[in-house]
């Protein structure tokens, strides 16, 4: 890649990334009075802190609409490539991400819209491609969802093209199955070159050869009981990568509560997990997963679990435990991890300056 990527190919053996900042709440399902708003100035100061700090990237959310509750859990969101231009022009290394969404998008308009965040950023911007399951979202779009492995057939067009239109610079004819264009043509290219950074999370079978042969990053969960079998994937897909000629890093995402005890952590993790998450929400969430009271006899138990489970990998403690968390991560092979916090803002201070410099001294950054 070109240097003006640098950010996600520098030295740092384990790359650290800001999660979900540009939704309302975070990824923390919660009620509380200092949940994070996502408001634009919140996200700007987000950012710069950040910057400075040191981090990797910022990762966001597509999301269209809320699940309802009393703090309308994700109701206010940013779109993820002009939120990604706006705090590209304010910060000076780090990469930010676009989520997108590629049902959604015409790929000519995408593969704009990138290009331009790209310009701002001066090299910066990276792509995660999502393909959908929120039947809401696709019904004010007025767009039906395909089936599951025709949802990867099209993003594999989707991006294909994409790919040509940053690079050729002559018009072509794209005519396939999902995708039929005549005289194609984008103009300006990318800053640097033709290839941005880019992220998928697929769970699939479908999902993962996608990202093999489209992606330079994959997302997958980490199995902290079972680090072995994390270890396990990582070299399979790693390996079923290079028979392609592809180097696919792989990462994982999570949520952080750092305070200076791993007491305070982690009476503040149970209190945001359970008295204070938003359970009217939690339901809503249930209902798109056809999860209810009347088909599912454990139900309330499956209620109390997805304040926990939507935040993925958990890393609760002090500066010392969140940094042996995260080395043990980097030990199962993964290249990075995106995290989310409760209030970005308030909590990146204590990660600048007690966190990153312990990942230095473990050598797990530069």
């Amino acid at each position: 890649m070109a240097a003006g990527r640098y950010q996600m190919r520098n030295d740092n053996k384990f790359k650290v990334g800001l999660f979900g900042a540009n939704c309302s709440s975070g990824r923390a399902i919660n009620n509380l009075p200092e949940r994070w708003r996502a408001d634009w100035e919140s996200c700007e100061t987000m950012a710069t802190l950040a910057d400075d700090a040191g981090f990797d990237f910022l990762l966001p959310i597509g999301r269209w609409k809320g699940y309802g509750g009393p703090s309308n859990f994700h109701g206010s969101t940013f779109e993820t490539v002009t939120w990604a231009t706006g705090l590209l022009a304010r910060t000076k290394k780090l990469t930010v991400f676009g989520t997108i969404h590629a049902p959604m998008f015409n790929p000519l308009v995408a593969a704009k819209m990138m290009v331009t965040a790209d310009h701002v950023g001066r090299g910066r911007f990276a792509l995660n491609i999502v393909v959908g399951w929120n039947e809401p979202e696709f019904q004010m779009f007025g767009a039906q969802q395909r089936e599951h492995g025709d949802r990867y057939d099209y993003a594999d067009e989707w991006i294909s093209v994409i790919k040509r239109m940053w690079s050729e610079e002559k018009p072509f004819d794209f005519d396939s199955q999902y995708l039929h264009m005549r005289g194609v043509i984008s103009e300006p290219k990318l800053y640097e070159d033709n290839a941005p950074f880019i992220m998928n999370a697929g769970s699939s079978d479908v999902g993962r050869a996608f990202a093999m042969r489209h992606c330079h990053g994959f997302f997958t969960s980490f199995r902290e009981m079972d680090v072995d079998r994390s270890a396990a994937f990582v070299r399979d897909f790693k390996a079923e990568a290079k028979k392609l000629g592809r180097d696919v890093d792989v990462y994982t995402q999570g949520h952080v509560v750092c305070r200076p005890t791993r007491r305070e952590a982690e009476e503040y993790f149970h209190h945001f997990t359970t008295e204070g998450a938003d359970f009217e929400a939690v339901e809503e969430i249930l209902r798109l997963k056809d999860i209810t009271r009347a088909n599912t006899p454990d139900y309330d138990a499956r209620r109390k679990q997805v304040p926990l489970m939507n935040i993925g990998y958990p890393i609760v403690g002090s500066p010392d435990d969140v940094a042996e968390k995260l080395a043990r991560i980097h030990g199962a092979g993964l290249s990075g991890i995106a995290f989310s916090l409760v209030h970005y803002v308030k909590e990146l201070p204590l990660l600048a300056d007690e966190l990153l410099p312990r990942l230095e001294r473990l050598g797990l950054r530069s």
